[in-house]
């Protein structure tokens, strides 16, 4: 079967992270067939949609595409809308998977592995983030001098990314962590804790325990390696898939992947970078090990997503890393690399 991706470098460092993506993926899944596609702040200006019909009709013909990054304005700008969040909404991508393991590439955090008692495992989490509500609904608006913004959260969202963490889950460690806010929040993050609690009466070889978001940060931030799987609110887990991912080596290696029915998106969590843009020095890990998400989780092929994954770390592990890294490689020098790893030379 053909494997048919749609790709949208967005803005940024996109341009550069995403073409190294599709060759390293190439080298993996012979049989790719790509359909490029516009999208994101540069698009708007240029014809005044973030996410033209275009593109949406590419990916639903793809059923999947890697996207690159978004410079999404900080104020409000008539007309403009993130394109991410539009092909969230178009296509009901209603799970946010973002793993973190570490690999050593941070000293800091390479360090505190380093101290752990024998038996003790490096930190290998996966975050499950709900992707359709919470506040990313984006229902803003001002009361007199009052800015309100709503949070929705409803029992049918959360009993469905809840049967998506526990089977994730079920399938790695059996351990599932549900963070919220239910002690200041008790009717959204009440809705939420019960119907993933819920879901889990299915799953009784899933121990299931549950903590405060700020409880969370801390625990990530000192123990990692305590976590197998974290299932929580769609601004919850973009915060702390941010902070996990300092395990893994920072943003720039940090995957992410949309994932609903039928339909995947893979997208590096850095954003567009607009300090490094242009200077071919962006990490292209990111970019490449979402690429590997899309190949293990939609396309179903496990031992290319091996490879790739891999091939990425055996190339930083090597010290072939960006700036970001603390390392002096440009981004073609990583792909070089990655691409060696997989046995083929440029």
């Amino acid at each position: 079967m053909t494997l048919k991706l749609c790709v949208i470098p967005g803005d940024g460092v996109g341009a550069e992270v995403i073409p190294s993506a599709v060759e390293v993926l190439r080298a993996v899944a012979q049989d790719l067939a790509i359909i490029s596609a516009e999208a994101g702040w540069a698009c708007f200006e240029r014809c005044g949609d973030s996410f033209p019909t275009a593109t949406r009709d590419a990916i639903r013909e793809c059923g999947a595409a890697l996207f690159g990054a978004t410079s999404s304005p900080s104020r409000k700008v008539e007309g403009y809308r993130s394109p991410i969040l539009g092909m969230r909404r178009a296509f009901d991508l209603y799970a946010n998977l973002r793993p973190t393991r570490d690999t050593g590439l941070r000293p800091a955090a390479s360090a505190v592995a380093a101290s752990l008692p024998d038996g003790i495992a490096r930190a290998d989490l996966l975050i499950v983030r709900e992707n359709t509500e919470g506040l990313y609904v984006q229902r803003e608006y001002m009361r007199g001098e009052e800015a309100i913004a709503e949070r929705a959260i409803t029992a049918a969202a959360s009993a469905r990314i809840g049967r998506v963490a526990l089977e994730h889950a079920r399938a790695r460690r059996k351990a599932l962590t549900i963070v919220h806010k239910a002690n200041v929040l008790p009717l959204t993050d009440g809705v939420f804790r019960d119907a993933v609690r819920a879901e889990a009466k299915a799953f009784p070889d899933v121990a299931v325990n549950e903590l405060l978001v700020d409880t969370a940060a801390l625990q990530i931030a000192a123990r990692p390696q305590q976590f197998d799987v974290i299932v929580t609110t769609n601004l919850f887990g973009d915060i702390l898939s941010d902070l996990a991912s300092l395990w893994g080596g920072g943003m720039g290696v940090a995957p992410a992947l949309n994932l609903g029915t039928g339909v995947a998106i893979a997208e590096p969590v850095h954003g567009s970078a607009p300090d490094i843009a242009g200077k071919g020095i962006a990490n292209p890990a990111g970019a490449m090990l979402s690429a590997a998400l899309l190949l293990r989780h939609h396309w179903g092929r496990t031992e290319a997503a091996d490879r790739l994954e891999a091939a990425v770390h055996a190339a930083l592990g090597a010290g072939v890393r960006t700036p970001d890294l603390g390392g002096s490689a440009r981004t073609q020098e990583v792909t070089a690399a990655v691409l060696t790893q997989l046995g083929i030379h440029r």
